[in-house]
């Protein structure tokens, strides 16, 4: 075997040797920085829920009128943040247009006259947040016919 011969075996097998340490440390620094991003994601998961519910009735025998509304709202103020997106998020899955302007109506964010306003926007944009931290439950909302049967039974008449 030439002096040649025996460098270019010597390259070549330090070459091929090499590469193979590379991909060993390149699989490494994959596996530990997608385990450690995954480890942070989850580590932080935290789960919080909070319902309180109050009925009140004020009725003055003194007058012959009672106080009531009859507005949107009187339907509305009775349901949690959370139950509003939820019913949102169950009208949105159904595609159905008509259901999902009564929903918003009776949730409080779109007039009776079906206008938009302030609230409208400002919910959509709260309820991007609330579907990331609720994932799981928006999940489980993966048909209309599921977004439907939801809708009919949570939505107050």
């Amino acid at each position: 075997m030439t002096r040649n011969q025996k460098i270019a075996l010597g390259c070549g097998g330090g070459g091929c040797l090499g590469l193979i340490v590379l991909a060993i440390a390149g699989g490494l620094i994959y596996f530990y920085t997608m385990r450690s991003t995954r480890d942070r994601y989850y580590a932080n998961y935290n789960f919080n829920s909070n319902r309180n519910t109050n009925l009140n009735t004020n009725t003055n025998s003194n007058d012959d009128s009672t106080n009531s509304s009859s507005n949107s709202n009187s339907s509305s103020s009775s349901l949690s943040d959370d139950d509003k997106h939820k019913l949102y998020q169950a009208a949105a899955i159904t595609a159905d247009f008509e259901l999902q302007r009564r929903v918003w109506v009776k949730i409080g964010i779109l007039e009776e006259d079906f206008s938009q306003g302030d609230k409208f926007t400002a919910f959509a944009a709260e309820h991007v947040a609330w579907a990331i931290r609720n994932y799981q439950w928006v999940g489980t909302m993966d048909s209309a016919a599921k977004g439907r049967a939801y809708i009919n039974e949570h939505l107050p008449n």
